[in-house]
């Protein structure tokens, strides 16, 4: 399942991308018809809080009621069948884009702390941003679990 949130949805595109799931975030002030657009053309479901955009893009579409994060999360999953745990961290949070394993030069790049640690390091080929295991990971890894356990049961 791919998405595409629009721009009042980064956080949620964030996490989902955390998740692993391919997920575009709207360009700010992308018209309606240019998000409808893409999300037909790219087969993502359309994520968003604006009910006229939903409405226009349904079936295809999720309309978010809820304004923070987590309540969005829980009610994507209730509206689609959402696999919290489906390949973490293997997509940059910020650009979408595929990692791979950091190389050399760009683990020498991390600060020393950071290197010191088990891994894995990954890295945006887009970017250049280096992801390792340290505290935000472990704060995440402990957000999409909960979010894997209440999820409702197919």
């Amino acid at each position: 399942m791919r998405f595409l949130c629009d721009e009042m949805l980064a956080r949620l595109a964030r996490l989902l991308r955390a998740a692993g799931y391919d997920t575009r975030l709207a360009e700010n002030g992308a018209g309606d018809t240019d998000m409808l657009r893409e999300a037909k053309a790219e087969g993502r479901v359309l994520v968003t809080r604006d009910r006229e955009l939903a409405a226009r893009a349904a079936p295809g579409s999720v309309l978010l009621k809820v304004g923070d994060v987590g309540g969005q999360a829980q009610a994507l999953t209730r509206a689609v069948p959402i696999d919290w745990r489906l390949a973490p961290f293997t997509r940059c949070v910020m650009d979408n884009t595929p990692l791979h394993e950091a190389t050399a030069e760009e683990i020498a790049a991390m600060p020393p702390q950071a290197r010191a640690g088990p891994g894995p390091f990954n890295a945006c080929p887009a970017c250049g941003r280096v992801y390792w295991p340290g505290s935000h990971v472990k704060r995440l890894s402990a957000r999409l679990a909960a979010l894997a356990r209440d999820a409702p049961r197919a």
